[in-house]
């Protein structure tokens, strides 16, 4: 949303936000179709506390753990200090797992884990809901989504750094608003492959009596 802002598809200010203001401005600027943003509105929403509310503001989407959380891939927990401006450091760790010049639900999958394990560890007051986690799936996701190759879930390196480092579209890189429309299917189908590359338990291909064995052994028998 701070992009669309930086780029007048929001308002600049960042507020009063209404549902007709995010249909029209994910429709300029991502060509999402206006069901996925009245959606995406309807989301965002909940962040203004006060009754029946019909708009939001920038500001409110930055309160801690209702929508923004920790182990973003770009901002320092609120633990820590200012979670809402872009930190060099700690997008340095997440790039070690984005390790070709075309990204896949592999590594967006990998950086988040790591995020998420770091903050884990190091945040007393760490806390990610399963509400979180499906916010934080649609946030790695949204690269994708936005600047790379729907179908096969991969997207350039290089739009997706200037994108975190300048909260800017990469016009400047030869980026364009795509031509086809997203809709529901496109984000789920996306944010379902950054969750399957999440599962850190691989198939298996032992034989029944194999895993008949290792069972028995698990058990101490």
């Amino acid at each position: 949303m701070n992009t669309l802002a930086n780029h007048g598809f929001l308002p600049h200010d960042g507020r009063n936000i209404t549902r007709n203001t995010v249909i029209e401005g994910l429709s300029a600027a991502l060509n999402f179709n206006a069901s996925l943003a009245s959606l995406m509105f309807d989301m965002a929403i909940v962040v203004n506390p006060e009754p029946n509310a019909t708009f939001f503001t920038l500001d409110q989407l930055n309160k801690h753990n209702l929508l923004e959380h920790d182990a973003s891939l770009s901002r320092t927990d609120a633990y820590f200090g200012n979670n809402h401006v872009f930190n060099e450091t700690i997008f340095e760790e997440t790039k070690k797992y984005w390790t070709g010049p075309t990204l896949d639900a592999n590594m967006l999958a990998n950086s988040k884990l790591a995020r998420q394990i770091s903050s884990k560890a190091y945040n007393p007051t760490y806390t990610f809901t399963s509400s979180m986690e499906q916010f934080s799936l649609g946030e790695v996701a949204a690269p994708i989504i936005a600047f790379g190759d729907i179908q096969n879930g991969k997207v350039n390196r290089t739009l997706v750094e200037y994108f975190f480092e300048n909260e800017r579209l990469p016009t400047e890189l030869g980026w364009s608003r795509r031509e086809e429309v997203v809709g529901l299917v496109d984000i789920t189908g996306v944010t379902q492959m950054i969750s399957n590359a999440t599962n850190l338990i691989t198939p298996s291909k032992e034989s029944r009596a194999s895993r008949r064995r290792d069972l028995h052994s698990g058990l101490g028998f």
